[in-house]
């Protein structure tokens, strides 16, 4: 049996426009499956990529979104973990987010504990286990570590700063604007630097007295990666996680022996897998929202049929993050 739902369908790549809301058919859930009604979808630059063409990972006609929060509406057969009713939230790397009725493997679901907004959830998850994952394991950040946060006022950039202060990191930020400037500063870091007016290399060399930075969590791309690179110590890491500015341009591995440094381009995947290990880490992360450790907020929410109108929105480096109400 199948149902009759809404959802962005993105049938040709192409600007906010190619967002459009259609009448869609949900099948039942299947075996090991959970039919989920959502309540919100959150909107990443990832989605951005897939729209625009600059990631080739949605087959067309698809729907895009790649993590929502909601409540279970259905459950297939042998599903033991979830039952009708209870909360949960995903992130599907077969995408599928952007609609109000979906069906979703349950082993990519997860509790949401009460006392955690929908919208909250659904906007800082994939970003919150993304943060978690660079400053736990892609480069661990420890006391006395000397962090370099590139917008520093953006999503993943404002948690990857926390999550370093809180373990005792000296946090220096970057920021295009001076409300970014703020959100950077709420965030935690210890300096901001106005990375559209300032060399931002030659302000973090003199900060840190000619020392550098241990490592530079930079998702901005090609208008920073020069002064992240730049502005390594010793043995420095480089970690480019994001290309909001575009990719970088090809790049001689021998520059980096010069600082013995290194760079790596990690995606959140590897470091949540198996189901044990997101299990673990979205419970950490639902904790510290919860625990008031992370006070976060949305930038906007939009009706899941503008969706066009948040990406326009991110594009446009408004402060976020933005969700879309289904």
């Amino acid at each position: 049996m199948t149902m009759v739902s809404e959802a962005i369908v993105l049938r040709k790549q192409g600007g906010p426009e190619t967002l459009v809301l259609e009448s869609v058919e949900v099948p039942a859930p299947g075996p090991g499956q959970l039919l989920i009604r959502q309540s919100a979808a959150s909107v990443n630059f990832h989605d951005i990529y897939v729209r625009s063409g600059a990631y080739q990972t949605l087959p067309l006609p698809g729907i895009p979104g790649l993590e929502g929060v909601g409540g279970v509406a259905a459950v297939g057969a042998g599903v033991s973990e979830f039952a009708v009713g209870d909360r949960v939230a995903y992130i599907a790397r077969s995408y599928g987010g952007y609609s109000r009725l979906r069906v979703l493997d349950a082993d990519l679901a997860v509790p949401v504990p009460q006392g955690i907004d929908d919208g909250v959830a659904t906007a800082w998850f994939l970003k919150g286990l993304t943060a978690q994952a660079l400053v736990d394991n892609v480069e661990p950040v420890h006391a006395g570590s000397v962090v370099l946060a590139q917008a520093a006022g953006g999503g993943v950039g404002q948690l990857v700063a926390r999550m370093a202060k809180l373990r005792g990191a000296t946090v220096i930020g970057t920021a295009g604007s001076p409300e970014k400037a703020a959100i950077a500063r709420a965030a935690g870091c210890d300096h901001v630097i106005a990375y559209r007016e300032a060399d931002v290399a030659a302000a973090v060399i003199e900060l840190t007295g000619g020392r550098g930075v241990d490592v530079a969590f930079d998702a901005v791309g090609k208008d920073t990666f020069e002064g992240s690179l730049a502005a390594l110590a010793l043995k420095g890491h480089l970690v480019h996680y994001g290309q909001a500015s575009g990719p970088i341009p090809p790049f001689d591995l021998s520059r980096l022996g010069a600082r013995s440094a290194k760079v790596s381009r990690p995606f959140l995947w590897p470091y949540i897998q198996p189901r044990a290990k997101m299990l673990s880490a979205s419970a950490s992360l639902f904790a510290a929202i919860a625990a008031g450790d992370l006070p976060l907020t949305l930038g906007g929410r939009f009706p899941l049929a503008d969706a066009g109108l948040a990406h326009a929105a991110l594009e446009a480096r408004a402060a976020g993050p933005f969700v879309l109400d289904c």
